[in-house]
């Protein structure tokens, strides 16, 4: 398959998406965002849809389809909800550390549960004085038996409260810098405590917060891969993911040109529709080439984790998420210019689709980041 053409039955996957999310996800869309509560309703119909089960492997009940097949439902759902697209999203980041590092105990054990729509997983790796620089967490994790002992907090947690089960990364070592980090599944019941949700600019329906890990007490078989494997498995993830939050980008983006499109065409000025005047033409041939070379870019590193993860995932993976998040900011910016008074309002979709844009050029890696991470790739293999 081209990287960058679909096949016929992802386009036919496509559309029932689409169908799917412009009847059932859309129109709860504004009141997410207004009350900020998380979408259940939504979340319930994706799980009948069986979408949290899209991206898991067979073996444990999921429908082990391909990164770019997921990348057209997160881009889809996306169009419709951003928040909404989060709810499947994170759960996939939950469960890439033990996809790919698990032990099988831990896979047959947690990932037919996400798979059901049961459970929800959430990626507890940010601290407040840990973002970027992930070697500088402080949560420890000490040994005892055959149990370990967690405590610290992680900030920037995404379902916070929601989940019920977290991937944390702690220090097993403290004396080893990032290679005496470990990672774990801890289940929200054994007291993981939420000490804190954000009041966000954008993304209201997806809750971040702060979570506490006071003498958590987790099991020396939840400890995933082996002890020190955790800096590894963290980077080994977001190279995964990053090309999945570029998908949410490109959907914020064409669902912001879809509405301004449909508004440009019924909204009339000096006698003719304003889609006549020239000047927006031009304002929308730049935001839809913009979306289609994001897209193929997303799509090309999505068929990297499939096809090659080892040669060019990370250069890719973090252009893919760093040019399809700014275009989607971009994109909406000029969709809301396009609505103009009307743009400024809540009562049109177009300052939620701005808001939302934001996150995705600061979560799983600051943009900023992304070009260290490209940077450093081409001047290494130069």
């Amino acid at each position: 398959m081209s990287v960058f053409q679909l096949t016929e039955e992802q386009k036919q996957f496509q559309k029932s998406l689409r169908a799917f999310a412009n009847d059932k996800i859309a129109p709860r869309a504004q009141q997410v965002d207004q009350t900020g509560d998380f979408p259940w309703e939504s979340f319930r119909d994706c799980v009948a849809m069986e979408l949290p089960a899209l991206g898991m492997p067979s073996q444990y009940g999921g429908l082990g389809a391909d990164h770019v097949t997921q990348a057209v439902m997160v881009e889809e759902i996306a169009r419709a909800c951003v928040s909404t697209s989060l709810t499947v999203l994170i759960s996939k980041l939950g469960m890439i550390p033990l996809i790919y590092w698990g032990s099988e105990y831990l896979k047959a054990k947690y990932i037919p549960r996400v798979v059901s729509g049961e459970s929800q997983a959430s990626y507890a790796l940010s601290e407040a004085d840990a973002g970027s620089d992930v070697a500088s967490i402080k949560t420890t994790a000490t040994k005892i038996k055959d149990s370990y002992i967690l405590n610290g907090s992680k900030y920037w947690i995404t379902n916070a409260g929601i989940s019920d089960t977290y991937t944390v990364f702690a220090k097993t070592d403290p004396n080893l810098g990032h290679k005496g980090i470990s990672a774990f599944l801890v289940e929200a019941s054994w007291g993981v405590k939420v000490a804190k949700l954000e009041n966000k600019l954008g993304l209201r329906g997806s809750p971040t917060g702060e979570i506490i890990l006071d003498n958590v007490e987790v099991p020396g078989q939840n400890l995933i891969g082996q002890e020190g494997d955790g800096f590894y498995i963290a980077m080994g993830t977001l190279d995964r993911s990053r090309p999945t939050i570029g998908a949410q980008a490109v959907g914020i983006a064409q669902g912001a040109l879809d509405y301004a499109v449909d508004y440009l065409k019924s909204r009339t000025q000096f006698g003719h529709p304003i889609s006549d005047f020239q000047g927006l033409q031009f304002m929308v041939a730049d935001m839809a080439t913009k979306i289609e070379a994001a897209r193929g870019l997303v799509y090309r590193a999505c068929s990297l984790i499939d096809n090659d993860p080892d040669h060019e995932l990370s250069k890719i993976g973090a252009m893919a998420k760093m040019f399809a998040s700014d275009t989607a900011m971009s994109v909406a910016i000029d969709a809301l210019q396009l609505l103009g008074g009307y743009g400024y309002t809540k009562d049109f979709p177009m300052e939620r689709f701005m808001r939302d844009a934001k996150i995705t050029q600061i979560y799983e890696g600051t943009n900023q980041i992304q070009k260290i991470v490209i940077s450093k790739k081409i001047l290494d293999h130069h």
